[in-house]
């Protein structure tokens, strides 16, 4: 009887433990696929362009200011 129990039990231990090996298989190989990767950058990217919709679209500014002096010290090294 407890022999039976025994058995039934080393059973069932060994179909959770492979079950555990092949899930923990496929979702180490879904992880490290291009597709995932892609799928984790869109998302990323998505969210960084909820956050500041208006500032990538100002990315070069219509005027600028005068350029800075060279200071003297600068000229005598000839720089």
């Amino acid at each position: 009887m407890y022999q039976k129990i025994s058995n039934i039990l080393s059973i069932a231990s060994f179909v959770l433990i492979v079950s555990t090996l092949i899930s923990a298989f496929f979702g180490y190989k879904y992880v490290t696929s291009e597709q995932f990767k892609t799928k984790i950058m869109n998302q990323v990217l998505g969210n960084v362009e909820g956050l500041m919709p208006k500032a990538l679209d100002n990315v070069v500014p219509d005027l600028t200011g005068p350029s800075l002096p060279i200071p003297p010290e600068a000229k005598k090294l000839g720089i």
